[in-house]
């Protein structure tokens, strides 16, 4: 449903925007306008990717793509790949943590969002890097 391309890119956007849309006469106000939009377009997202599990795709590898790429942009690509594989291990919970994470949100804000205490947070987090780093490293 949502993959890689701008397209599917926009499409996921436009979802967000129509679910904040339907959802907004619900708003009450006990939290700020923007962890409440967050929290939707969190949840829209999460939908299309379930929806998108369940599918199967085939993508077309360029020969060239491996040509272009020098030993240490290699070495990254595939250390990339690597963590995507271990991040797509993670549960839906877990996977929006570290989402929120990358995106430098304050345990205040990934509180609101996920409606858990900070100090959860903080335990699950340090749980998930562990287990990342386990997955990746190979151990």
């Amino acid at each position: 449903m949502y993959g890689n391309t701008e397209e599917d890119r926009q499409d996921l956007l436009q979802e967000m925007i129509a679910q904040i849309w339907k959802a907004f006469p619900t708003f009450r106000q006990e939290a700020k306008i923007s962890t409440w939009i967050y929290r939707i377009a969190l949840n829209t997202a999460i939908a299309g990717y379930r929806k998108q599990q369940r599918q199967v795709f085939t993508v077309a590898i360029d020969a060239e793509f491996s040509m272009i790429n020098d030993g240490e942009d290699l070495i990254k690509t595939e250390r990339l790949k690597l963590m995507y594989n271990a991040i797509a291990q993670l549960t839906d919970v877990e996977k929006a943590l570290v989402m929120l994470y990358i995106e430098d949100k304050t345990y205040e804000e990934m509180e609101d969002i996920l409606g858990m205490t900070q100090g959860s947070l903080r335990v699950k987090m340090n749980r998930i890097k562990e287990k990342l780093r386990k997955q990746v490293s190979g151990e």
